[in-house]
């Protein structure tokens, strides 16, 4: 959920949250939440706050006024105190916990002071733009022994644990080929975005959703990739990509692949097109936002699929590092979506196609 969504409010996800109250998480002790930065998914780390008696979300930051009071009004998250500066914030309030969720140029900075102060740190994704600035993230993380986890969260959606299901399963046969999509409205954009330097491609911020999700459901390693990515029209987002697509080999000898465009009316109903399809050697399971999860295997009518419970993205990463359980979202999970994504930004700044077809 966007920034724009959560504070817009997003009906859907009000409507699954009251049909199946969240269950509560208790932690041995109380923890202190700041929030540096109010782009992107705010919502998976706010709103899992309610089922969270024992975290106190002490202070948000942003240089914007205005959105740092509507943050601070919304129903559910306490009194936050309001900052216009983060440093400010960590020297003030000393949280136990940071989520980062500014802007992409600024993350791995962050993650380096919360690293040395020992700040457990919830990062926006990608962890950061450039390889450099990714090495000294593994490494800061490493070095202080924080704990640290990215918003990937698509995983702990129903849609998506019944298609890994599915697949473990064996209904479909072995996975052959994944393909999948975003599409977003374009929407109004912040400065940073429409500058490579500072927002780092199109395939790094909503491409990674779908690499984790396609290593998710299927169980294979993604292992070589050829992408391209580019702009057209829509002169107003400058150095924004609004259209992309990768190519994947899949470990076992298979394909997959992703594509991604701002090109959703805005007359469309939501804001976003998600698509997910998992083509097995006997079968193909798919998502699409307008009709579920379907299973079409052999010897087997079409079926829609049973849904998991859907879990909470921040309530389960608290509750693996309070209790042992294991974490939904291993941090080498997390790790391998940036490399992946990384190279695959790369594949596409140098595009090199084995053939010109005219």
């Amino acid at each position: 959920m966007s920034r724009r969504q959560w504070i817009g409010g997003a009906v859907a996800a009000a409507q699954t949250a009251a049909a199946v109250p969240a269950q509560t998480v208790r932690l041995p002790r109380k923890l202190k939440l700041a929030v540096l930065g109010l782009e992107g998914h705010i919502g998976d780390v706010l709103d899992a706050l309610p089922q969270l008696p024992d975290v106190e979300l002490a202070g948000i930051s942003d240089a914007d006024p205005v959105l740092t009071a509507q943050v601070a009004k919304r129903p559910g998250i306490g009194s936050p105190r309001r900052y216009a500066d983060h440093m400010e914030l960590l020297d003030r309030e000393k949280p136990d916990i940071a989520a980062l969720c500014g802007n992409h140029l600024e993350r791995p900075g962050l993650i380096h002071v919360c690293a040395g102060r020992g700040i457990d740190v919830v990062s926006e994704k990608p962890l950061a733009i450039t390889r450099a600035g990714f090495d000294q993230v593994r490494k800061d993380v490493a070095d202080s022994g924080i704990r640290l986890t990215m918003i990937i969260s698509m995983r702990f959606l129903p849609e998506f644990r019944a298609l890994r299901r599915i697949v473990e399963s064996g209904e479909i046969g072995e996975v052959v080929q994944v393909s999948g999509q975003k599409s977003y409205k374009l929407g109004p954009r912040p400065d940073w975005m429409k500058h490579r330097a500072s927002f780092g491609g199109t395939i790094p911020f909503i491409g990674i959703h779908l690499v984790d999700l396609m290593r998710f459901t299927t169980g294979r390693e993604l292992i070589h990739v050829a992408s391209h990515e580019t702009r057209l029209g829509h002169a107003e987002i400058g150095e924004m990509e609004n259209t992309a697509v990768s190519l994947f080999r899949l470990d076992n000898g298979g394909n997959a692949v992703f594509h991604l465009d701002y090109c959703r009316p805005e007359s469309a109903v939501s804001h976003g097109d998600d698509r997910l399809r998992i083509a097995g050697t006997r079968g193909v399971a798919e998502y699409q936002e307008n009709i579920g999860v379907t299973v079409l295997a052999e010897g087997k009518p079409l079926r829609k699929a049973e849904l998991p419970p859907a879990g909470s993205f921040f309530a389960d990463w608290l509750e693996s590092l309070h209790s042992g359980k294991p974490s939904g979202l291993p941090l080498a999970d997390i790790y391998r979506a940036n490399e992946i994504v990384l190279e695959a930004r790369d594949a596409a700044d140098r595009y090199t196609p084995a053939r010109y077809l005219a």
